[in-house]
């Protein structure tokens, strides 16, 4: 888990350390989140985990229920299925416009993200591998030019995080596999200033992993019933 980065505000580091608790399971799809326990945990006042978690619910990973408290945003089919489809539309927007626009020095940037991501599969870093995927997902969109999508989509990072660590943690080497494949064909499809192939390929990852994620919860709901 990242540790706190003082170059961020209080309210920051509290959102990004609860972020990292959500994302990577520590606090579970529905769990309540009670300001009193975490507050005294983090050393911090109650007013700075409030603020937290009104962040973290812009970023879609809390829900703030009027005089019941926090609670974890319910990891369900329907979650699952609205964020990727919505990651695939922005992705493929800010695809075609990296193909049509992309420099030398863009290709280097993703050929090196991808070369240190296989190294991390290599060596079995899983958070490491999937920091760098989102690094490798944001260095995609240096194109987008588009003031909404960036901060939509920013806004999506923690819920897409979160997903992929449930898919990889449940999904074994394969699902390592299946991303440094779709990688390395978009890569190539962007060398090649193919649109129509990179969208194939994006629609095809997108709802490959959904689907990857939907199995994990499935399983996790068998083991919890």
């Amino acid at each position: 888990m990242n540790a706190f980065r003082p170059r961020e505000t209080l309210t920051e580091q509290v959102a990004r350390h609860i972020e990292n608790l959500i994302a990577f399971g520590q606090l579970r799809s529905g769990e309540r989140i009670y300001e009193g326990a975490m507050a005294k945990d983090m050393d911090v006042s109650h007013g700075s985990i409030r603020e937290g978690l009104l962040l973290l619910e812009k970023r879609h990973l809390v829900r703030n229920v009027p005089r019941k408290g926090a609670f974890v945003t319910t990891l369900d089919e329907y979650f699952v299925r609205s964020l990727y489809e919505t990651l695939e539309l922005y992705l493929t927007h800010t695809g075609r416009k990296l193909i049509r626009q992309w420099q030398p020095a863009d290709m280097e940037r993703l050929e090196s993200l991808y070369a240190r991501m296989k190294t991390c599969f290599e060596t079995s870093d899983l958070m490491a591998f999937l920091e760098l995927g989102i690094e490798y997902t944001k260095a995609s969109l240096v194109y987008a030019d588009n003031y909404f999508i960036v901060a939509a989509i920013d806004d999506l990072w923690p819920s897409a995080k979160r997903c992929a660590f449930v898919a990889f943690q449940r999904g074994g080497s394969h699902v390592f596999e299946d991303n440094l494949a779709h990688m390395q064909e978009s890569i190539q499809a962007i060398k090649d200033r193919d649109e129509d192939r990179l969208t194939a390929i994006l629609h095809r990852y997108a709802m490959q992993q959904c689907q990857q994620v939907l199995d994990a919860i499935a399983v996790i709901e068998k083991q919890d019933a």
